[in-house]
């Protein structure tokens, strides 16, 4: 069962597809765009061991060579040495303009490998093999491609779209429970932003979606991708719409600086806890009844993810310094922090109009409830 979702951007279109066993026919998918039959296929640590093989013997079976680059696993590689790296090794092996490079990895191999893309030889189309929920529902898609700074994350990078992108669910069955977590967290952002009926869909078959279903992961995965395609296509370079992707991420990226861009807290656990915090803004300023942010903290709960600071593990800053962590976010315009907020599941909008006193209410609270 394989399902396709077609991003329709004039020159720059492509097609994701959803299903089982895209490792094993990737170099049919892949043989159309080749001009010559290799490619160059960068990894990390974890996913390399699991799928490189099998990525291997789908290309070789169109005859396709592949050369390949691991690089070490974790949020710190997404990085100027390590960008520096993979850019090196590119150009080791000859990788010209009209040749393809490959991402086999979740998002911080897709954002890397996609940069190095962007800037070598000013533009190398590249394809994405995305192997985590959260990069098989967001980062694969959609062409934001970058590396963190020491100042936050992803404010250095570049808009490139990928060629091709093979979500392969197959490969998912691979992941901890806490990472196909992780990604489900983004998973809910999408029917939270935009579309309620998902969402009650989401709180009937996510126990499945956990389980293993894999029926329940390929809708789950198109409908994340329809979603976001739909999106991106209004608004390519998140000029507008696009930034209502974003739900949730404002605070989630603050939270990330805070702990160090570590294993202490998955990038997909900051969105449950950011999404949960922006519904909470949003009733706070009489956007939302408090039964919304209710109803999302009690489905992020019946899936055991993380919903309140008191679920990251060790101190955290007071809320004036996580406030000001917010203040370096890209949605930043004239010095003016944007938010998504909500006026309702499925009602997201962007908003510069929030008061700086109630976000660090918001923020005292959070910080201020017993752990668990």
């Amino acid at each position: 069962m394989t399902k396709t979702v077609h991003v329709p951007l004039d020159t720059r279109a492509y097609d994701i597809h959803i299903g089982q066993g895209l490792l094993a026919r990737s170099g049919a998918l892949i043989a159309p765009f080749l001009k010559r039959p290799r490619v160059a296929v960068v990894t990390d640590e974890n996913v390399g061991p699991l799928h490189l093989e099998a990525l291997r013997a789908g290309l070789a079976d169109a005859g396709i060579e592949m050369s390949d680059l691991t690089l070490p696993a974790g949020e710190a590689t997404k990085s100027w040495p390590h960008l520096t790296r993979t850019v090196d090794w590119l150009l080791d092996q000859k990788v010209e303009r009209s040749d393809i490079v490959l991402a086999l990895g979740g998002g911080v191999i897709g954002d890397l490998v996609g940069f190095a893309a962007a800037i070598l030889r000013r533009g190398v189309r590249f394809v994405q093999v995305p192997t985590s929920l959260l990069a098989q529902v967001d980062s694969s898609v959609g062409g934001k491609t970058g590396i963190n700074a020491s100042q936050g994350k992803n404010l250095i990078g570049a808009f490139h779209q990928p060629t091709l992108v093979l979500a392969d669910v197959d490969v998912l069955g691979t992941l901890a429970p806490r990472d196909f977590l992780a990604g489900y967290g983004e998973v809910i952002k999408y029917g939270a932003l935009g579309d309620e009926d998902f969402f009650t869909w989401l709180e009937k078959m996510g126990p499945k979606l956990a389980s293993g279903d894999v029926e329940a992961r390929v809708e789950a995965v198109r409908r994340s991708c329809q979603m976001k395609a739909d999106i991106v296509v209004r608004d390519e370079t998140e000029q507008g719409d696009r930034a209502l992707l974003n739900l949730g991420h404002t605070f989630a990226h603050a939270l990330e600086a805070a702990t160090g861009y570590s294993d202490r807290l998955l990038h997909g656990e900051a969105v449950s806890i950011g999404t949960a915090l922006a519904f909470e803004l949003s009733a706070r300023l009489g956007l939302c009844s408090q039964e919304d942010p209710s109803r999302l903290r009690a489905h992020l709960r019946a899936m055991g993810m993380k919903t309140d600071l008191g679920d990251i593990d060790g101190s955290l800053p007071r809320a004036e310094a996580l406030l000001a962590l917010m203040a370096q976010d890209k949605k930043v315009v004239d010095g003016q922090l944007r938010f998504i907020l909500a006026r309702g599941i499925g009602q997201a909008f962007v908003t510069g109009d929030v008061p700086p006193q109630k976000v660090l209410e918001v923020l005292h609270d959070a910080l201020a409830a017993p752990r668990k």
